[in-house]
């Protein structure tokens, strides 16, 4: 099982310039993939915005949206934006996608909450559009070669899975412990069968870690969730794990449902963070 690591884009009132910092760093130490959590109506950095950071300051390691909204986006907009990313990347994204569940997140005009499922359906079929060079009104979007940028699926809707399999390589569970895990990666893999899918989808699983001030991390992910509702919120920062043998019981949960690979999430923007992250699982 490959291990990742999230950039701190979305802990609350983050330094914008510990992201490219952050990326060198994880991809020094050897972590396969840096992640991102995306939402608008918080103030952190928008994903877009700091897997491209993470792209200029990095050359070998991967880049994960874990996850995207992707209806709150133009699709057009979107598809231009992560082929761009992409490029930069040299072919390192995947973007992980889902339909959002936050009405605040919706910000742009004639891309709110409702409809979002069809919506999606409609924009992935423009980002193929796009990424292969047809027309967005008289010319392409993106330069010529542009590859078609490799989708993975979250949440835990039916049509999640379904769309996970017509059109992804895998699944994003979300930040759960690994006895739910197990159960969306299940879903998944029938999902898959379902639809006829040779192999297997890639499976991603995500958990929160702390290694400082662990009640603190454990604070900023309550406050990131707080909008589901305070049991919700609390369920989810309990669920972080906070210090080397909680990190490394982790490892061994997921690693033991199948999981390609687990990308831990930090409740910290310290990056000392990475370092001690690295020195437990790598």
């Amino acid at each position: 099982m490959k291990i990742g690591i999230g950039l701190p884009n979305q802990v609350r009132d983050v330094r914008p310039a510990i992201i490219p910092e952050w990326a060198a760093e994880a991809e020094r130490a050897g972590f396969s993939t840096l992640g991102t959590i995306g939402r608008i109506a918080y103030p952190g950095v928008m994903d877009t915005v700091a897997l491209a950071a993470a792209a200029g300051a990095t050359s070998t390691i991967g880049l994960l949206s874990d996850v995207l909204l992707a209806p709150v986006w133009p699709a057009a907009l979107l598809a231009k934006e992560a082929a761009g990313i992409d490029g930069v990347s040299g072919g390192r994204l995947t973007l992980g996608l889902a339909v959002g569940a936050r009405p605040d997140d919706f910000v742009a005009d004639g891309h709110g909450i409702s409809g979002r499922g069809e919506r999606f359906e409609r924009d992935l079929r423009v980002y193929r559009d796009v990424w292969s060079g047809l027309p967005v009104g008289d010319n392409p979007a993106v330069p010529r070669g542009t590859r078609e940028v490799p989708l993975l699926f979250g949440a835990g809707a039916p049509a999640a899975y379904e769309r996970m399999a017509r059109w992804g390589q895998g699944y994003i569970a979300p930040s759960v412990p690994p006895d739910r895990a197990a159960a969306a990666f299940d879903q998944a893999r029938d999902a898959w069968q379902r639809a006829g899918r040779d192999g297997s989808p890639r499976l991603v699983a995500l958990a929160y870690f702390a290694f400082g001030d662990v009640e603190a991390g454990r604070g900023n992910i309550r406050d990131y969730y707080r909008n589901f509702g305070d049991e919700t919120a609390s369920v989810v920062a309990a669920a972080a794990r906070g210090g080397a043998a909680e990190v490394k019981e982790a490892v061994a949960a997921f690693g033991d449902l199948g999981a390609d690979e687990l990308i831990f999430n930090p409740g910290l923007d310290d990056l000392n963070e990475v370092r001690r992250l690295a020195e437990t699982v790598l």
